[in-house]
């Protein structure tokens, strides 16, 4: 089953080296984090599936990769200068900083009412540009992907000859500077879009919207997120951005948060392509754009068959890195009953739970809004404790946990019985999963099983282009348990029996299964199976 709180995937990120807090060794940075070594991974595979699906899948696609850093004209017309504003509130109080249209009237930290009058805050990081920083010598980074592509579209329809309806798609960086960023992954200020800009003739438009909301969806289903679990959410018109003629947000259900929304895909008319545009009057835009006496190019497209110039309707998918991973993470995420502990050992386990318990709820010095979480969370897991003991890993982990001495102790009962009893498994689509293979040999101080061992992860990884783990850290069922966490597909033991006859035995992630077959055989044998 998913995962059922961002606190489970958030603990599973930072344990097994998915996901830290970046600069966590000066305290972090908020909304901010890094990719570890599993967590990059895992972050190349979507995107090269995107990438797979939308441009080499395709031929009616090219790729790009703009800069970061852009002329500050593009923000100044593409309307981010003057729309892109959130209304900010202080609180008097405990000095917090909100969004006020977040907040509905009271302080989320202290539930004063006492807050100042909104002001608009640009959401944009500013930058120096060159040896002197003054007014005039500044730059943005970007706050999307976006307009990198509206203003090379000159250049790659010159280059490439193409002809409507094409897309231009692009993965990179952006960065806002987020009022209040929070919820892990969900809301940072610095991420990775994945976005296409589709263009096509006008009046085509809709139809194009309508396609590429069914190719979105068939998309997430091939990664792993059901459509069961999004919502097509049409955006209301008077809720819609300012560049946008209709847009379909889809809203995912993450654990905790609920839906909300994981892609954008909007129909932008011809707004972006005439904002950037000289001699925008002779051009037939529909859209209402701001004059440009800047641009030295006519961002349109010579349609031969009507001989006729006219500037494209654009549709645009667009879905952050980020919140993919999450919902990516969250329908792998499992953990299983391997066999039923004794009841001994599930009545220690009860007794450590209530002492942390009884210890959260008596404490004064912990805010309010965290100790109830904490007692109602303890509260739900002791209620079929022989099911939900996993959880408790996650218990711990929750804001203020930390600081209970006690929690040591119940970490210290749980653990033991969650290794022998429970696994956590990662359900990852083989293509996404950050190692394809782990190899063991059976006794990691037998150099004829380490040297095969070791040579099928060196054949694997470098010659069959499959990411490729060697392990002998522990006992093999302990390693079975590190691998089913992490997602590996498929473990692969070398054992005496390999050296008289060249077998491996083959362990299935989902139905723990386990084959034998040639080693020989072991690259053909994972490629079928991870179809």
């Amino acid at each position: 089953m998913p995962a059922a709180s961002l606190e489970q995937l958030a603990s599973l990120c930072k344990r097994r080296g998915f996901i830290y807090p970046s600069s966590d060794i000066y305290g972090g940075l908020q909304g901010v984090f890094d990719y570890g070594p599993l967590g990059v991974e895992l972050k190349n595979n979507i995107i090269n599936s995107w990438w797979s699906t939308n441009v080499y899948a395709r031929d009616d696609m090219e790729g790009l990769d703009a800069a970061i850093l852009m002329n500050r004209l593009v923000w100044k017309y593409s309307g981010h200068e003057e729309t892109f504003n959130d209304p900010l509130v202080d609180c008097r109080q405990c000095k917090g900083r909100w969004r006020a249209d977040h907040i509905k009237g009271k302080c989320p930290s202290c539930g004063s009412s006492d807050l100042t009058e909104p002001r608009p805050f640009n959401m944009m990081f500013k930058t120096a540009i060159g040896p002197v920083a003054d007014s005039d010598s500044f730059a943005y980074l970007r706050p999307e992907t976006a307009q990198g592509i509206f203003a090379n579209f000159a250049n790659v329809l010159a280059t490439t000859s193409r002809k409507l309806p094409f897309g231009i798609a692009q993965v990179g960086k952006a960065f806002r500077n987020e009022i209040n960023p929070r919820n892990f992954l969900f809301r940072v200020r610095e991420f990775e879009q994945m976005e296409i800009e589709f263009f096509v003739m006008p009046g085509t438009d809709e139809e194009w919207h309508e396609r590429w909301l069914e190719d979105r969806l068939s998309w997430w289903e091939s990664i792993g997120v059901p459509r069961s679990k999004i919502q097509i959410y049409d955006v209301p018109k008077d809720s819609l951005a300012h560049y946008s003629k209709r847009t379909y947000d889809l809203m995912y259900d993450y654990p905790t948060l609920g839906y909300e929304e994981i892609e954008g895909i909007a129909s932008r008319s011809d707004y972006d392509l005439g904002s950037h545009s000289r001699d925008q009057e002779n051009l037939g835009l529909s859209a209402k754009v701001s004059p440009n006496r800047d641009s030295v190019a006519k961002l349109n497209y010579y349609d031969q068959a009507n001989n006729r110039h006219v500037v494209p309707f654009v549709i645009e998918p667009s879905a952050g890195v980020g919140r993919c991973f999450l919902a990516v993470l969250s329908e792998a995420y499992d953990e299983q009953l391997v066999k039923e502990p004794a009841a001994d050992k599930v009545e220690s386990v009860r007794s450590a739970l209530e002492s942390f318990a009884k210890s959260v709820g008596r404490n004064e010095k912990m805010n309010g809004e965290h100790r109830d979480a904490i007692v109602a969370q303890a509260e739900h897991i002791g209620a079929d404790l022989a099911h939900n003991l996993p959880q408790i890993e996650q218990l711990l982990a929750m804001p203020g946990a930390d600081g209970i001495e006690v929690g040591k102790k119940l970490r210290g009962v749980a653990q033991p019985v969650v290794d022998e009893f429970y696994r956590t498994v990662l359900h990852l689509k083989p293509h996404l999963a950050p190692t394809k293979v782990a190899v063991f040999p059976l006794k990691r101080n037998h150099d004829g099983l380490v040297s095969m061992a070791k040579g099928i992860r060196s054949d694997l990884q470098m010659n069959a282009n499959m990411r490729t783990v060697y392990d002998d850290t522990g006992a093999i069922g302990k390693l079975y348990r590190r691998q089913d966490e992490i997602g590996t597909p498929f473990c692969v033991t070398v054992d005496f029996e390999s050296l008289e006859n060249g077998t491996v035995t083959v362990r299935d992630r989902d139905s723990m299964q386990q084959e034998r077959i040639l080693a020989k055989e072991l690259e053909q044998y994972v490629r079928e199976k991870s179809r």
